[in-house]
């Protein structure tokens, strides 16, 4: 028995919001997801979501995508798919979003945030989730935010399978440590938060029982693997550098280097307070990377 009143999830066809949908789902939750008219939607047709073609640009198709919905979940984040219109969907197309929640009255409205948003203006992928959860507090948006850390299971696959390959491939200081999630978890997170006791205007931090640096993964990792693992690491100013000669050209490489600077300072960590209190046992880094092994066949 499904719910009758669908959640829709922005960014169904992405990495996260794929998960999210399959979380829902299985809670008996019905599902709506919102999909660009050139998307494919087929995968998410079988499984019997409910499919409203709009676009996060456009703001008429959000507010009827979201008319009759009990909540919505939106993983959306042009710079993560690395879409041509990246500055516009994380900026127009975030407030867009939070206008149509308003004016379409939704119960709940759970924005995928950013670990440390509010103190990061110069990072600008993250300082527009900060002005997004601003803008949905102005308009009286009933929301909850969660702001999960660095996803370990994307960021240590840019060179492939790490324990495959026994190597971990990091950008900066590899001793340095910072809080991370694994998008399986964040996932589940975001679904249980249609019906968490939760007070509106939430932002929760999302991580492990503490920070841990890729030097501490890669020591992880090789206990679980019987075997080293090590870290490749490309310094810091390797990145800045390319941040200063590629910025005026590709400005997604300049937000990179600006959240690599913030990651070397030590302040991305999460108080997983909240988070324990709404979601239960926080994962320890043990626990989560051992689960993250699995998942690649480990």
């Amino acid at each position: 028995m499904t719910d009758t009143k669908p959640v829709l999830v922005v960014g169904a066809t992405g990495h996260v919001g794929g998960k999210v949908v399959d979380e829902l789902l299985t809670r008996g939750k019905s599902v709506r997801a919102l999909v660009r008219p050139t998307s494919d939607a087929s995968k998410l047709e079988a499984k019997g979501v409910e499919i409203a073609r709009g676009d996060m640009l456009d703001l008429g198709s959000l507010t009827a995508a979201m008319t009759g919905a009990d909540a919505v979940i939106t993983s959306a984040a042009g710079y993560t798919r690395r879409d041509k219109r990246a500055l516009e969907i994380d900026t127009e197309g975030n407030t867009n979003l939070a206008i149509a929640a308003s004016r379409a009255g939704v119960r709940r409205f759970i924005l995928v945030s950013i670990l440390t948003s509010d103190q990061t203006p110069n990072v600008p992928h993250f300082w527009h989730k900060k002005l997004t959860e601003d803008k949905l507090e102005a308009l009286n948006v009933p929301f909850v935010a969660l702001r999960p850390g660095a996803f370990l299971d994307q960021v240590t696959r840019m060179g492939g399978d790490p324990f495959e390959k026994k190597r971990l491939t990091w950008f900066g200081t590899k001793t340095v440590p910072l809080t991370f999630v694994l998008t399986s978890d964040l996932a589940s997170y975001l679904a249980a938060a249609v019906d968490a006791e939760v007070a509106d205007g939430e932002r929760i931090d999302i991580g492990w029982d503490r920070p841990v640096s890729m030097q501490d993964v890669a020591d992880i990792a090789s206990t679980i693997a019987g075997e080293r693992v090590g870290v490749r690491s490309l310094p810091a100013w390797f990145v800045n550098g390319l941040g200063a000669v590629m910025g005026p050209f590709v400005p997604m490489v300049k937000d990179m280097s600006s959240m690599l600077a913030w990651f070397e300072t030590g302040k991305y960590v999460a108080d997983t307070t909240r988070q324990a209190e709404v979601f239960g046992p926080v994962p320890t880094a043990e626990e989560a990377i051992a689960r993250f092994a699995r998942s690649l066949g480990h």
